[in-house]
């Protein structure tokens, strides 16, 4: 195992600045602005719910099989940077599509594809930590991939509201400071980590359809704690996604003296940094003391926030509440990492790394199908918003599921 630094690091996890920065924009700003040229205002959860769901499906399957391919794969460049390289590529393309060329079958299309692409290139990429840090500095690295993950956050948050208006939602200027970002951050994980030559190991020729199969044929009983903690992952950001998902939304309905997209980003943008700055703390903390109680905390913070939120009258109030589910996702994220990293076995640690994306993006999916529910709510009693407080509610209960599925986990914090 090589000696790590700070700098190299950042190398290991700078391509989720881009990656996050990208998605969050889309899911965010980008895509729930522009369906509003396209779909009726009362159907407008259903939209995006529906659109994103079928995305994040696509993302749940494509990104542990390429993480398991990438395990056994034999290059010059190592396992993992062969397989990014060409999802990174296919992004640029999709992007484009969605960007320039407008209309909603484009959307659609180019939505897609990038799920699919930038999966691609997301499994294999989750199996860099693993390969190339040491065990008693995981917690660390897993903090920094989070804090990463939410610095592309911020930035969406701080320059999305200025590249896209919601009195006129082009989205060419938001997609083209996309794309420099996506490459800019990028490089420097492709071009600089220093993976060692996978050339003799692994398979002379890969079946697809065997490392399909391998994938999702799991020891039911071996990996049980693995797949009770992709369960609690699972429930925790179901909770989370509700809330991001529909953001914009709520704040049209809620508090329509704001500009939606404007606000959106302030509020994204101040739960982001709350989440950056325990996410690094609980990362330390759990190398220190323990990974299982910190996570087991931020369920209970999370779940506090998101009923406060219900009663939210005032944008103070608003940011105030969201910043207590920011600093319960910030410990989560952070630890959650850190426990899925300790237990990988190391000679398959792409496909149980990919694995964690049946939480992640089955969460984000399953969250998606939330608003065909509050959009009917909602249009039941005009005015009383029964469909949001349903949603908090519901995040507040998986919440505190996601903790009682982590009780069966035991500690993997490594002497």
């Amino acid at each position: 195992m090589k000696r790590v630094n700070g700098w190299y690091l950042f190398v290991l996890n700078a391509y989720w600045i881009g990656l996050s920065f990208m998605w969050n924009s889309l899911h965010v700003t980008i895509l729930p602005a522009v369906l509003l040229k396209y779909v009726p205002d009362t159907q407008k959860n259903t939209w995006l719910g529906l659109l994103t769901f079928f995305g994040l499906i696509i993302a749940m399957l494509v990104q542990p099989v390429s993480g398991a391919v990438s395990d056994h794969w034999r290059s010059k460049l190592g396992r993992r940077r062969p397989l990014m390289w060409f999802g990174t590529a296919g992004d640029l393309f999709f992007l484009l599509l969605m960007g320039f060329i407008g209309g909603l079958p484009a959307l659609f299309i180019g939505y897609i594809g990038l799920q699919t692409t930038s999966n691609i290139a997301h499994g294999p990429a989750q199996g860099l930590l693993p390969d190339e840090v040491p065990a008693e500095k995981l917690g660390l690295a897993s903090g920094i991939k989070t804090a990463l993950d939410m610095a592309g956050i911020v930035l969406s948050s701080l320059l999305m509201g200025f590249l896209i208006s919601s009195s006129d939602p082009n989205p060419r200027l938001a997609v083209t400071v996309i794309i420099a970002l996506l490459v800019v951050f990028g490089l420097i994980t492709l071009v600089f980590t220093k993976e060692s030559p996978s050339i003799g190991e692994g398979r002379n020729h890969l079946q697809l359809g065997r490392v399909i199969k391998e994938t999702f044929n799991f020891k039911v009983v071996g990996d049980k704690h693995y797949w009770l903690l992709i369960l609690s992952r699972f429930l925790y950001l179901v909770g989370i996604y509700g809330f991001q998902s529909f953001a914009q939304y709520f704040i049209r309905d809620k508090f329509p003296e704001q500009d939606p997209i404007m606000f959106t980003q302030f509020v994204m943008g101040t739960f982001v940094v709350v989440l950056i700055i325990f996410s690094l703390l609980a990362g330390t903390l759990s190398d220190r003391y323990g990974r299982k109680k910190l996570q087991i905390l931020s369920s209970i913070i999370g779940g506090i926030g998101a009923i406060l939120l219900i009663f939210a009258k005032t944008p103070a109030q608003l940011l105030i509440y969201g910043g207590f589910m920011g600093i319960g996702l910030g410990i989560f994220l952070s630890v959650n990492w850190a426990i899925a990293n300790d237990m990988v076995p190391k000679d398959n640690a792409a496909k149980y790394m990919g694995l964690t994306n049946i939480a992640t993006a089955g969460s984000a999916a399953i969250a998606r199908l939330e608003g065909p529910m509050t959009d009917a709510l909602n249009n039941a009693a005009p005015g009383q918003w029964w469909g949001w407080t349903a949603l908090f509610a519901v995040s507040a209960l998986l919440m505190l599921l996601s903790a009682g599925a982590l009780l069966r986990v035991p500690e993997t914090r490594k002497a």
